[in-house]
Formats: structure tokens, C-alpha cells, sequence
């Protein structure tokens, strides 16, 4: 009897977690919308701020180093140069979201320690709700990038489509990176200000507002750079934007990002499930 019961059972069981699947997406649906918001609750233009004070922080830059420092673009080839804006824009995209994200989803527990410390809530998906909420804002700034490159006369192609590609990169780093912070925030809040210097070293250390090509002569140093993780995000909506180039054809960093970030997820995931039985009892 037992064994003609097995297969009812196994359906009834995976009819439940599908369910359960669907409504923890429909949640984070719902918590990310409402996080976005209340980022700006308050204010007359709403959520309109999420989108202008990143267009201000890139023409701050684009100011100072394309007027105040002379900077000039990048040549893609002998005959056709590329404007500084779009060059930078094309590598503050990815930033932005990276940075917001991990912001966000580091202060995940903190921000929402009302529902962590009910019993029958999943706080697994607390990070994961800070990180979409930025992609809103991300999204919007494809778009601007896109509209930016066509005003320049770069206009969009097959090879575009990789920012999809590139979006979900960005994701699966910061969500490894948030898990882990996050885990570690509760116990130790001074992690938060850590956070905040890697990020103001990260901006410089990234090739967003300078170009790898200016250490060619030092090859160790260019080696070291590239370890960065986002070095292949930033590079990569750039050739997604205007090199048009593929992932595929830099095998070598395309491997070293996923195992960097791989390991980062489940080095993150694993200390979120480890330490999260004492999370309520430090907030």
C-alpha cells in the first residue's frame, strides 16, 4: 500500500512547493515595489528622485574629467572616436545597480527586522527583495543609455541584446556579496561602513571613469585589476553598447567571473542559512 501511495504523495508535495514558489515571487513582486517607494516617500517628485540623482552624479563626472580635466574619448577604431559621455555612462550603468543593490541588500535584515523576527515569515527573500528593488532604476538607465548612444549615432544591434546577459551577471554577484553582508551586518554593524569604503575605492578601482588600456605597459598590474569582478561588467556593457563584442569571445575572464561569483553565492547563501537562527535574537 505504501508504495502505490508514493506517487500521490511526491504530486501532492510538488504541488505545494510549486505553490509556495509562486507565492514567494509574487511577494518579493510586491515587498520590491514597496521598497522602491518608500525610498522617497515623502517628497513632491516621488520616485522621479531614484532616476534624477544618478543623471546628476554623471554629469558631475562627465564635467569634471571631459571640461574640467580635458579627457578625451576612446577611439574604436582609426576613424571613429568614442564621446566620453556615452563611455562613461556605459560603465556607470552597472555600477549604479551594483552599488545600490549591495547597499540595499546588506541592511536587508536591519531594514526589515519587524519581519524577521515573525515566525512564519521566509526571510531568505529579504535581500533578494533590496536588490530588485533597484532594478527599476536600472532599467531606466538602459533605456537613457540606449537613447544616448542613438543621439550620437551608435545605435543599437544584436549585439545590445547581451545587457540582458550583463543585468543578470550584476544580479547573481551582488546577491552572493548581500547574503554574506547581510548575515554578517546583524552580528556586526561596523560592517556597514566597511561596505561604504569598498565602495568608495570600488568606483576608482573599476574601470568606469578610466580606461585599462592606459596600464598596457605594466601587465601585472592589468592582471590585477581585471580580478575584480566588475571589470567584466563594465567591459562587458561597453561591448554590448559600443564595442560590439561578445561575452563568448573572452572565454577566459567569463569563466573566472562565474567561479568568483559562484562561490561568492554559495559562500553567501550558506552563512545566510547558518547564522540566520540568531538573527531575531540580535535585533
Amino acid at each position: 500500500m505504501s508504495g502505490k501511495n508514493t506517487g500521490p504523495v511526491r504530486i501532492a508535495r510538488g504541488a505545494e512547493q510549486e505553490n509556495s514558489l509562486k507565492a514567494n515571487l509574487k511577494l518579493i513582486g510586491r515587498l520590491s515595489k514597496n521598497d522602491f517607494k518608500t525610498k522617497f516617500a515623502g517628497s513632491y517628485l516621488g520616485v522621479v528622485w531614484g532616476f534624477v540623482q544618478p543623471i546628476v552624479t554623471v554629469f558631475v563626472y562627465w564635467f569634471v574629467f571631459q571640461k574640467g580635466l580635458k579627457a578625451n574619448g576612446v577611439k574604436l577604431n582609426e576613424t571613429i572616436d568614442v564621446p566620453f559621455v556615452i563611455w562613461l555612462l556605459s560603465g556607470m550603468i552597472p555600477w549604479f545597480f551594483f552599488s545600490d543593490s549591495l547597499n540595499g541588500g546588506s541592511r536587508a535584515l536591519l531594514d526589515y527586522s519587524y519581519l524577521v523576527k515573525k515566525v512564519v515569515f521566509n526571510i531568505n527573500i529579504l535581500p533578494i527583495v533590496k536588490i530588485l528593488s533597484g532594478i527599476y532604476t536600472h532599467i531606466f538607465f538602459i533605456g537613457f543609455g540606449i537613447i544616448l548612444n542613438i543621439c550620437y549615432k551608435f545605435y543599437p544591434s544584436l549585439y545590445t541584446l547581451q545587457i540582458v546577459y550583463y543585468s543578470f551577471c550584476v544580479f547573481m554577484l551582488v546577491t552572493g556579496i548581500s547574503y554574506f553582508c547581510a548575515a554578517i551586518v546583524v552580528f556586526f554593524r561596523d560592517m556597514l561602513q566597511v561596505i561604504n569604503i569598498v565602495l568608495q575605492v570600488g568606483v576608482w578601482a573599476t574601470p568606469i571613469m578610466w580606461s585599462i588600456n592606459s596600464f598596457a605597459d605594466n601587465q601585472l598590474l592589468c592582471t590585477i585589476l581585471k580580478l575584480n569582478p566588475l571589470f567584466y561588467v563594465v567591459e562587458g556593457y561597453r561591448d554590448a553598447l559600443i564595442y560590439k563584442q561578445w561575452f563568448w569571445e573572452k572565454p577566459g575572464l567569463t569563466l573566472y567571473f562565474w567561479a568568483f561569483t559562484l562561490i561568492f553565492l554559495w559562500l553567501g547563501t550558506w552563512l545566510f542559512k547558518k547564522t540566520k537562527m540568531h538573527f531575531a535574537d540580535m535585533l
